[in-house]
């Protein structure tokens, strides 16, 4: 039987998270698997409430609390980090703790690790819940990363990591930056189920314009030799064909090129391996829940 660590960061949403450990507890009450979450606390401002329910489908909750906030994907860097080095482990499946991350679809995920095991599984979005002005931009960050780094990322943080990978991406700087970023970077053959962008459980979407900006220049910062090899060449053939014709106009796709590459530059030095590495040592206390 597997063992799966789920693999959940937050920060003040408790109420949401303990919604989701429902739910992932009923959901998991019929596949097969040995199945733990441990939850990190991003150094939440909001006290914990009391876990009241018998999540008897779970065999261990824990929560891991952090001394200072470092935000949603060095908690989750640091989450695989723990994992790798004192868990017993088969599979990690990290998870947002809001319910956008539907756990509906873990059984799609374990079914598909049992027809290929030891293969990275990512939930690939095909319908997204947000409204129309959010899913443009999306859509333009997708292209935007693909234009320029040659990668096609459909997913976020749910997906299913076998131990061998998990060793890889805690070895890997990227890792500390954006995690979608880190995985396309070290594994090409990735198997993909179709997921469905859940509703949030709780309050409003914490994704907004800037953080999806900044979420996506994460993501490019992992490829920024592609980048700017890419970028140069852009610059290069487009001065190219407006020389002689150039106006304010014409120079604003050449200004916007630019800042990308200068913001993409400034990004990358989140990659920091030597934070990563001594990640841990902003875990304040480990409780227990069950």
């Amino acid at each position: 039987m597997s063992k799966i660590k789920i693999l959940i960061p937050i920060y003040n949403d408790w109420q949401s998270v303990f919604k989701l450990l429902e739910n992932i507890n009923s959901e998991v009450s019929t596949l097969d698997g040995e199945f733990s979450v441990i939850i990190v606390n991003d150094a939440s401002t909001e006290n914990r409430p009391e876990l009241l329910v018998n999540f008897d489908n779970l065999k261990s909750i824990q929560v891991i609390n952090m001394k200072e906030n470092r935000g949603h994907a060095r908690c989750n860097a640091a989450g695989l980090k723990h994992i790798n080095e004192k868990e017993e482990f088969d599979y990690v499946i990290p998870m947002d703790g809001d319910g956008e991350d539907r756990p509906e679809e873990l059984s799609l995920l374990i079914e598909k690790i049992k027809e290929i095991s030891d293969t990275v599984i990512t939930a690939e979005r095909v319908k997204r819940s947000e409204g129309f002005i959010f899913k443009f931009c999306y859509l333009a960050h997708k292209y935007l990363t693909l234009v320029f780094t040659g990668q096609t990322i459909k997913y976020g943080n749910y997906t299913c990591l076998p131990k061998s990978v998990v060793n890889e991406m805690v070895n890997e700087p990227a890792t500390w930056s954006s995690f979608s970023g880190s995985l396309a970077k070290i594994v090409k053959d990735r198997k993909s189920i179709p997921s469905e962008r859940g509703t949030r459980y709780f309050g409003p979407s914490k994704m907004s314009f800037i953080n999806l900006l900044k979420h996506s220049l994460s993501i490019i910062a992992v490829f920024k030799i592609t980048l700017l090899i890419r970028s140069l060449v852009f610059l290069i053939v487009y001065l190219f064909l407006v020389v002689g014709r150039i106006s304010t106009i014409t120079l604003i796709p050449v200004i916007g090129v630019i800042i990308m590459m200068v913001s993409v530059i400034i990004l990358s030095r989140r990659e920091n391996i030597s934070e990563f590495n001594n990640s841990l040592d902003n875990i304040k206390k480990i409780d227990t829940l069950k």
